[in-house]
């Protein structure tokens, strides 16, 4: 027989929420707060990042070029404010677009005098826009991701080895990204421990011998090209110091960070360096005298540029107008007086630019020395591309081909279509637009001579040119193909 259930446990519970509890004081280990502040970061970072993804569509490249879009678009309408040009009046859309995108994409080309039309704020906004855009936004997005989640995702590596700060392994970007900075920052740091003290003696100011400097250092390493003189460097050509201290630091930075990395493990044996860094190497230095001596023999007799000069100073200024034609862009000479032979020979060198995955554009001296390997190949009779005892991987050949092809592409409509905006004949727009793609500054005036038209014109060209054209080819496409099936072969005609 059952028991009968006492009355008291038929009644029914109170709820937990409501059961009233002594007030004690808080037993959360000290430190907590700080805690749930670096959770809240990380959800917040988690949130945007799905965010900007998602309006990408999930694509890397197109992520880079939305990120790209969003910092220029930032930089705009910084410099666009009173506060950053010295009339305190609004500037124009057409030249604070121009002069973001021109400082994101350190090319240094300007559409209004960089040290008469901007105010201090204005500098300082430039001076970070060259910053970031030098070490490339993706890489800082993946910094900050660093910092507050003591490591880097998959998904972050793979928007950071597309931004092109990659050595070809993503295992490698997070070393590769602390590389990076250490790298920047100890170069720029040395770059003004030499230009601080001269600018010092050439302002007859400390505090604006110490302005120049830093703002020198960092124009010089990202190969930004940006000026605080009206006339460019033509007023301190006199000095030594500053003209070596800025060329090593363009060459420096338009080296690539991969070679770097690699030099810092490898240091100068040679033979441990990977096939990247030989190639870019080589042709650097190739390149490199190759400008030198055609800028040399091409501007030796004019009175306008070097005629009147010594030997040491012709061969000094045709030395540093080669280092800067690759990205540099700055100035010792009226580029406007230079020879019809001395503007095509930099206009070769200004569409090759410098290494991959440097602060350099153009099309890179890897896909140039792909492209002449594949011609040497060919030639041979060779099956296979190779080069140091290694052969070149049918991909990499592609994709060299495609940048050569889509390049080549980008810079003929773009110089057209200048060339109808402005009504010029075709040598000064097209050293400007190529100035614009190789992302090197070096100007023959179309800049700031060309209406809202071309300035637009110019300043999608710097975009291009900075992002890449293989990113910008698959930012705009519509989705990834993925081909499941092969056609039958057939070889048609050529030559």
């Amino acid at each position: 027989m059952a028991r009968p259930v006492p009355p008291w446990r038929t009644l029914p519970r109170p709820r937990a929420d409501r059961i009233a509890r002594p007030r004690t004081r808080s037993t959360r280990p000290l430190g907590a707060s700080s805690l749930e502040h670096a959770s809240g970061i990380r959800r917040l970072y988690r949130r945007a990042r799905d965010e900007v993804g998602a309006a990408a569509g999930g694509s890397p490249a197109r992520t880079a070029l939305l990120a790209f879009l969003l910092v220029s678009l930032f930089f705009t309408t910084l410099l666009s404010l009173p506060i950053s040009s010295a009339s305190g009046k609004v500037t124009p859309l057409h030249e604070s677009m121009f002069t973001a995108v021109s400082a994101v994409s350190v090319t240094g080309l300007t559409a209004v005098n960089t040290e008469q039309h901007w105010s201090t704020v204005g500098h300082v906004v430039i001076l970070v826009a060259i910053q970031i855009g030098g070490l490339g936004i993706l890489s800082m997005a993946s910094l900050l991701t660093m910092a507050v989640s003591r490591h880097l995702g998959l998904r972050s590596k793979l928007l950071t080895q597309q931004s092109g700060m990659t050595t070809g392994h993503v295992g490698e970007i997070s070393t590769l990204l602390r590389v990076v900075v250490s790298y920047v920052l100890v170069c720029e740091a040395l770059m003004a421990l030499v230009l601080v003290p001269r600018f010092m003696l050439e302002r007859d100011s400390w505090l604006e011998g110490l302005w120049f400097g830093v703002f020198y250092s960092v124009s010089a390493f990202n190969n930004a090209g940006f000026s605080l003189h009206p006339g460019g460097l033509v007023d301190v050509a006199h000095d030594p110091v500053i003209l070596t201290a800025i060329c090593a630091g363009v060459f420096a930075g338009a080296l690539g960070f991969p070679v770097v990395m690699v030099l810092k493990e490898k240091h100068l044996r040679v033979r441990a360096w990977n096939l990247h860094t030989k190639l870019t190497v080589e042709i650097t230095l190739a390149l490199l005298v190759l400008g030198t001596v055609g800028l040399f023999v091409f501007e030796m007799n004019n009175e306008a540029t070097r005629g009147g000069m010594g030997l040491l100073d012709q061969i000094g200024h045709a030395l540093f107008s080669s280092v800067m034609t690759r990205s540099g862009g700055f100035n010792i000479d009226d580029t406007n007086a230079y020879t019809p032979a001395s503007l095509l020979l930099m206009d070769a060198l200004m569409f090759v630019g410098g290494g991959a995955a440097s602060t350099a554009g153009g099309i890179k001296v890897t896909t140039f020395a792909v492209m002449l390997l594949a011609i040497v190949a060919e030639a041979r009779g060779d099956k296979e591309v190779t080069a140091h005892g290694r052969t070149i991987a049918p991909e990499t050949l592609r994709v060299a081909i495609a940048v050569l092809a889509l390049g080549s592409t980008l810079v003929l409509a773009a110089t057209m279509a200048l060339v109808a905006i402005t009504g010029e004949s075709l040598q000064r727009p097209l050293f400007e637009v190529l100035s614009a793609f190789g992302t090197c500054g070096l100007s023959v005036g179309v800049s700031g001579e060309a209406p809202p038209a071309g300035q637009y014109l110019l300043t999608a060209m710097m975009f291009a040119g900075r992002v890449g054209t293989i990113t910008f080819a698959a930012a705009l496409a519509l989705r990834q193909r993925r081909v499941l099936y092969r056609y039958p072969v057939e070889r048609p005609i050529l030559g």
